[in-house]
């Protein structure tokens, strides 16, 4: 009986062992950074990065397909961690929504917005995109 507990108990520690090995590796894609729109801008005049920013809504289909495969891609990942400050803003409920639909005239989602430390708008593009849309998006600015 003795051994069956110490054999139940090593698996139990072995299975928290790599569940928390599993969820502390990093993912491929885009980090984003829990940063407010002001600190963001304050990173950027410090880095010299450029902000990325995903406009989206909690109820917006597209977003959800973003945001669990465009951004998950590797290689936009790379790119985009070594280029940008990158901020998911849910519109409705983030205080700084309200300040970027109306700086920046988001009117739907997603809207994928690059700006500068200063706030000024670099880059804007309505609706979902791919993997090769948001390289070219990117690229287009560098």
């Amino acid at each position: 009986m003795k051994i069956r507990i110490g054999i139940l108990f090593t698996a139990l520690l072995a299975l928290t062992l790599l569940v928390s090995m599993a969820a502390s590796s990093p993912s491929p894609g885009i980090k984003f950074d829990r940063l407010t729109l002001v600190q963001a801008k304050i990173e950027s005049a410090k880095t010299g990065k450029l902000i990325f920013i995903d406009c989206y809504t909690d109820w917006c289909g597209p977003c959800k397909r973003m945001a669990a495969t465009s951004f998950k891609d590797e290689t936009v990942g790379k790119v985009f961690n070594n280029k940008f400050i990158n901020l998911k803003i849910e519109m409705e409920k983030n205080p700084d929504g309200a300040v970027l639909a109306r700086m920046y005239k988001v009117r739907a989602y997603p809207t994928l917005l690059i700006i500068d430390g200063k706030g000024n708008l670099v880059k804007k593009v309505v609706g979902m995109q791919s993997r090769d849309g948001l390289l070219a998006m990117a690229k287009s600015i560098m």
